[in-house]
């Protein structure tokens, strides 16, 4: 069973952290230990692991990535979102997370962001779980 996260987003670039949202269907599900999969069905909008204890981390990452794809540059993509379709590559679309004792496998700062970049929009994430068998 394939579990949707719908997601609003206010800004052109956002980073949206969604580690509670994911965590809270791993336990609902009642597995135990198995495997998450995340994945965003869409091209200008990604996933990330990183630091969710200091906000400025993931701000760090997206100035930075705005330096390697900057909105103002001329690209051939006619829709003007280029730097979005770059930035989602960067980041990819999809995380695998380990589940042990009914939660997810994170490092004690890690967290799970959707990240934005050519927003506003209505997005969704993907996730499905695999239980281990017995």
């Amino acid at each position: 069973m394939i579990h949707k996260l719908d997601i609003k987003t206010s800004a052109r670039v956002e980073f949206r952290e969604i580690t509670s949202e994911i965590n809270g269907i791993i336990e609902s599900s009642g597995i135990k230990s198995g495997v998450c999969y995340i994945f965003v069905p869409h091209t200008t909008a990604g996933l990330l692991v990183n630091e969710h204890a200091d906000p400025s981390v993931v701000e760090d990452i997206s100035a930075q990535l705005e330096e390697m794809a900057p909105q103002g540059k001329s690209y051939r993509h006619m829709e003007g979102n280029s730097p979005a379709h770059i930035k989602a590559g960067l980041m990819g679309d999809s995380r695998t997370l380990f589940i042990e004792g009914g939660k997810s496998v994170l490092g004690t700062w890690q967290g799970i962001f959707f990240c934005e970049f050519d927003g506003p929009r209505n997005r969704s994430v993907m996730v499905k779980l695999m239980a281990d068998k017995a």
